[in-house]
């Protein structure tokens, strides 16, 4: 099986040892021949986001031209992946590959769950973990229960997670909420933005985590300036880091 790596740009600028443990979870398959597509770029979301339509389409028909050989697209960012699957429609919805393409685009743990039908992890991670359900990948790509849904809602994040040897996953008071960072929201309106993410942090201090995962690094960068800030003793690890066995950074101590 044929796997394009498709690395969003937090990753490939600020976060790179995320992309490697992507790339060390995946290998643990030796079925998927995995590739890196070199002349990959942004998938165009903060254009799209900010009103930039015409600055995004041609970064939307480059992706498609790009990935559309390969049998299955993963990235660990479920942002970027709601971005090609529900939003490329009104970018590049008449190109004749993107159709096919869209629906073999995949977040990191939904392809590990759905396609993979991964059911048990052999690497341990002895902590304490808060899961932050990103909004894209809960409310876009369903990865996650969402309080504003009735009826059975698999949770495909969580499934995986728990197939962890002795992690332990905190309850949250309120696990579906937006940690306030939505990319430019950030810095339209930064004062609402660093409010909603206190209360993220509070809700994962009072349920007793360590580390504090999500499959976003945009919303684990947010979220770990603000507690960096404050001095909280958490840990900040994207849930690639936490399959591929990497151990938890200390927490800055204060001087």
């Amino acid at each position: 099986m044929r796997i394009g790596l498709f690395i969003p740009c937090y990753v490939d600028q600020f976060y790179p040892q995320v992309g490697r443990a992507t790339v060390d979870v995946l290998q643990r398959f030796p079925d998927l021949q995995l590739e890196y597509p070199n002349a990959q770029t942004c998938c165009g979301q903060p254009m799209a986001n900010t009103g930039c339509i015409e600055d995004a389409r041609p970064l939307a028909e480059r992706f498609v031209d790009i990935f559309s050989p390969f049998d299955h697209v993963v990235s660990p960012s479920g942002s970027c992946v709601s971005m090609v699957r529900n939003h490329f429609d009104n970018l590049v919805g008449t190109l004749p590959h993107y159709r096919d393409l869209k629906n073999r685009v995949w977040e990191l743990t939904e392809f590990l769950v759905k396609v993979l039908q991964v059911d048990r992890w052999p690497v341990p991670f002895p902590h304490r973990v808060g899961l932050h359900s990103s909004c894209h990948g809960l409310r876009e790509l369903r990865l996650d229960a969402c309080s504003e849904r009735v009826g059975e809602q698999p949770s495909v994040v969580r499934k995986l997670l728990q197939t962890i040897p002795q992690i332990e996953l905190v309850e949250l008071e309120r696990p579906d909420e937006c940690c306030g960072f939505g990319g430019t929201f950030a810095v339209a309106e930064e004062g609402v933005s660093v409010l909603m993410g206190a209360d993220r942090l509070a809700d994962h201090l009072q349920a007793g985590a360590e580390v504090v995962t999500a499959t976003d690094t945009s919303c684990l960068m947010h979220l770990e300036g603000l507690a960096r800030r404050r001095h909280l003793p958490l840990t900040f690890m994207h849930i690639s880091q936490i399959l591929a066995g990497d151990v938890p950074a200390p927490v800055p101590v204060e001087n």
